[in-house]
Parts: structure tokens; C-alpha cells; sequence
């Protein structure tokens, strides 16, 4: 392994642990990231297109009947129509109990036509089916877990080290992937510093001060070093999330509209060092139909408190216990940085009169007791699957329970009534007015804390080329040249 490493064009970048390299399986945005070197999509998106725009992958843009019921994908060349079919039967089967059985839904069929073509039958037109493609939990999976992606998993460490080699080596590109986990903060600082990390893709708090000076540039001694600092928009949106089985959270709507208003943004936002913006809502900016009116439970310590006299829970004193009212926030991740949050939010809730316990489970325990419901409050964030409204609100949608991405379990009939007729609205226009209804239901219900929008702060050491921040990090590293080697393409 050494010996192939040192004799490999090697980029390495900090991830987040992988729990699983099967597309049906997956959930987290690192686990995507690291499927997608290794299996296509049947579409891709466009790696520089701004607006964000899909792209030929594993097929070729499919036709579209003109009832919008039928999509008819032509496999690319050295691909097989049947590994596709069944890869899409995968997330499908009940038994297997996909969290990404959502994604397939709507499909009537699915067949090979031939070798080289798949036919695809919805059972009702869905305008963004073709994003739902290009998503990397449909990569195609062939037979022995064969892929077509740009890269090979080589070696996996769990919860330590993975290694992907490049199927088709060209000069100028990176032979090799590797992602290491590293949990500290300036152990990874110290590693980007050094040479031995390319991109650092989260500036920690501890580090911003030095890094980023107050007009939002870099600092001078490290644009010197060829270090670049590159900024953009995310489809992120970050949360605080009820259980709505729960008899206390989720049974009290006045009490959620309560911990809304007690949620202090302006204090949030000095503590992630400005990096963050503000979220009124379950939709970040730049999605087409954001709802555009404030937000009525804003942060307002004197109406929170008042929203907590309402929900019975006057001073914060618990009725039936004559105590304080203890919540408990579950959270994947003991961080520092996760603990220092997390008490930060103890203590906006601690002006309100709640208790508010912290539990750190490992990341995988936590999302197992979140599916399964086995929490009251949970942190967790939504990075949107593509730039439709649709992809954020179906997080409410009844029909998408758990174990599906409506995670809380939250039901509401008109919600769900404005989320259908969005869906079947024939125009851009009629769509945008039901996912506005859609946001105020969810506004006054407060299914979520709203906590922020993140912004993506990405440092690239100079020997990284053609590297363009992207809300859709999946299998990028493809793209990325080695400095000093020219080509067309460079950027």
C-alpha cells in the first residue's frame, strides 16, 4: 500500500466517516461523496454550470414523452442497461428498506428495452424526476459490486482511511483519492499547513481569525504560500428537530413556537464566526418559491416567553412535576465544536426556563435512534439533492415517514394537500403559490427549530487546479488537476 501510494498523483482531503458504500443505503453527504467516485448516476450534474444543470453519467440525457410519463435512458458506451434496472429495483425493495425508497416512489416501471436502453414509466408526471437521477443513491450498481465511476475503492480503514485509484490514469489528473478522518480540528489544520491535506473544506472557529481577515479576504502570509480561499452559496439548511411523537415536543405546538423564539440567531451567528446565514424556514436562498414574509416566531425572548406560559409552561416549571421543564437534544458528533454548540443552546433555553440535556451518540447510533424515533430534539441538516423546493418540503410530507426523510413524523393534511397540488400544478407559477402555502403551514406548526443556512469556506492549497465550489460535491474530485500541467480545460 505505501509503495502504491508513493508512487501515485495522491489528493487527500478530511471526510467525515463513511458508514456504508452501497448507493440503496446511503444517507449522509460523505458517504455520497464516496459512492460517487466509485458508481455513475444515470445523470450527472454539470461540474461549472451556474445555475446548477444536469449532465449525461452513466446514460445519456434521456428522451421525454410528451405526456411526461415516459423517460427512455440510452446507456453509455461499456455500461449495461440490466445493471441499472436492477440497481433501481434495489432502493425499491421493501426489504431492503432503503432510506432512499422515496427517490423511487413514483415510478410505475422499469425495464430493459435492449442492453443499451432502460425505460422508466411514472405513475404521474414529476417535473423533477430527471434531478432524482442524477442523485447519488441511484449510482449503478453492476454485478460483484462493479462500478463505472472515475475511481476504484482501494483500501478502507474504517473509520480511519479510504484510498480510491483512478480506473483510467491520465496525466495532469489525480491517480489517487484518499479521504482520512481526522475528528480534530487543529490536527487538521496543522495537516493543510503542512501540505498533507489539499482542501480543508470547514474553517474551524478557533481558526477563522487567522485565516479570514474582517473585509471577508484571505489572510496575507497564507495567499503568499499560493493558499487560495474560495466562498459560495450552499443548498444547506440546518435544524433542530422535534419528534412529533413525542408527548411533550410533539404534542405542543405553542411550545415549539416557543424554543423558535428562544433561539438567539444574532449570538448563533457570532459564534460560527459570521460563516452562517439566517434560516425563516425549512427552504435555503436562491430556491425558486421561498417564501418572502417574516417570520412570526423569530428570535423574541419576551414572546417566547409569553409562548411558554401558553403551552402550560409558565416560568419554564413543568406542571406535572412542580420542576423545570428537561428536554434532551440527541446529537452525532462529540466535537469540541459540537459541545460548545450544544451548550450554547442550553443556555438560550436556560433564559426561557427549560433544561436542556445533551446526549452525544456516535454518528451512526444517532441516526439509527433519529430513524427509529428513539429521540425527542435532534441536530441534523438537510443538504438539498437538487435546486427544487420539492426536494426540502417533501422532509414534511406524511407519506414519506420514517423511515424515509420526514424524519420528525409530521402530519398535517393541509400540508400535505398544498404539497400534491404543488406537484401537480402546470406551471412554474401555480407550483411556486402552493409551496408558499406549504412554508406558512410549516412556519406556524414549527415541526424544526430554524437554525441557519450554512455558507461553504473552502482553502485550497496551490498545487490543487480547476477546483470550483459546488453545492453538489459528488465524485468533483475527478475534475481536480495537478498544478503545473496545462490543458484546455484548466481554470
Amino acid at each position: 500500500m505505501m509503495a502504491f501510494l508513493l508512487a501515485a498523483a495522491i489528493f487527500t482531503r478530511p471526510m467525515e466517516r463513511v458508514e456504508s458504500m452501497d448507493p440503496a443505503k446511503s444517507q449522509a453527504m460523505y458517504t455520497a461523496q464516496a459512492i460517487s467516485l466509485v458508481y455513475e448516476a444515470p445523470l450527472s450534474i454539470d461540474y461549472t454550470a451556474r445555475p446548477y444543470k444536469l449532465a449525461p453519467g452513466y446514460c445519456e440525457l434521456p428522451e421525454i414523452s410528451s405526456d411526461g410519463l415516459t423517460y427512455t435512458f440510452k446507456v453509455r458506451e461499456g455500461r449495461s442497461a440490466h445493471d441499472m434496472v436492477s440497481s433501481l429495483e434495489r432502493i425499491a425493495d421493501k426489504n431492503l428498506v432503503s432510506p432512499n425508497g422515496w427517490m423511487v416512489q413514483d415510478i410505475k416501471s422499469v425495464r430493459a428495452r435492449d442492453d443499451l436502453t432502460v425505460e422508466i414509466k411514472l405513475k404521474r408526471k414529476v417535473h423533477y424526476f430527471p434531478w432524482l437521477m442524477a442523485m447519488p443513491s441511484a449510482g449503478v450498481v453492476g454485478k460483484d459490486l462493479f462500478g463505472t465511476g472515475p475511481y476504484r475503492l482501494k483500501y478502507w480503514r474504517r473509520n480511519h482511511e479510504m484510498v480510491f485509484e483512478r480506473r483510467h490514469p491520465a496525466e495532469g489528473l489525480f491517480d489517487v483519492v484518499r479521504y482520512c478522518v481526522i475528528d480534530d480540528a487543529s490536527t487538521r489544520w496543522l495537516m493543510f499547513l503542512k501540505g498533507e491535506i489539499d482542501i480543508l473544506g470547514n474553517i474551524s472557529r478557533d481558526n477563522w481569525d487567522a485565516v479570514v481577515k474582517s473585509d471577508g479576504t484571505l489572510n496575507e502570509d497564507l495567499s503568499r504560500r499560493g493558499i487560495r480561499l474560495l466562498s459560495g452559496d450552499t443548498l444547506d439548511v440546518l435544524y433542530i428537530g422535534f419528534n412529533m411523537d413525542d408527548p411533550v415536543v410533539g404534542t405542543n405546538k405553542k411550545l415549539r413556537q416557543a424554543l423558535n423564539a428562544a433561539f438567539d440567531y444574532p449570538t448563533w451567528k457570532k459564534f460560527y464566526n459570521g460563516s452562517i446565514t439566517l434560516s425563516d424556514g425549512p427552504l435555503p436562498y436562491g430556491v425558486e418559491g421561498k417564501i418572502k414574509e417574516p417570520f412570526a416566531y423569530s428570535w423574541n425572548l419576551d414572546k417566547a416567553k409569553r409562548l411558554m406560559c401558553e403551552a402550560g409552561y409558565a416560568g419554564g416549571v413543568d406542571p406535572k412535576t412542580s420542576r423545570r421543564l428537561v428536554l434532551t437534544l440527541s446529537l452525532g458528533r462529540a466535537t469540541q465544536e459540537g459541545r460548545e454548540a450544544g451548550e450554547l443552546l442550553a443556555s438560550f433555553y436556560e433564559k426561557i426556563g427549560i433544561k436542556l440535556e445533551l446526549k452525544f451518540m456516535t454518528w451512526e447510533a444517532f441516526l439509527r435512534s433519529v430513524n427509529e424515533g428513539r429521540v425527542q430534539m435532534y441536530q441534523l441538516g438537510w443538504v438539498g439533492d437538487y435546486p427544487d423546493a420539492q426536494n426540502f418540503l417533501q422532509l414534511f410530507y406524511s407519506k414519506n415517514a420514517r423511515p424515509g426523510p420526514n424524519r420528525t413524523n409530521y402530519s398535517s393534511p393541509a400540508f400535505d394537500r398544498a404539497y400534491e397540488a404543488a406537484l401537480s400544478a402546470d406551471s412554474s407559477e401555480k407550483r411556486n403559490a402552493y409551496w408558499i402555502e406549504c412554508q406558512r403551514i410549516l412556519r406556524e406548526d414549527c415541526p424544526w427549530v430554524f437554525t441557519h443556512c450554512n455558507k461553504s469556506f473552502s482553502l485550497v492549497n496551490r498545487r490543487v487546479e480547476n477546483y470550483v465550489p459546488s453545492a453538489f460535491p459528488y465524485g468533483n474530485e475527478a475534475h481536480f488537476r495537478l498544478g503545473g500541467f496545462s490543458s484546455q480545460n484548466h481554470r
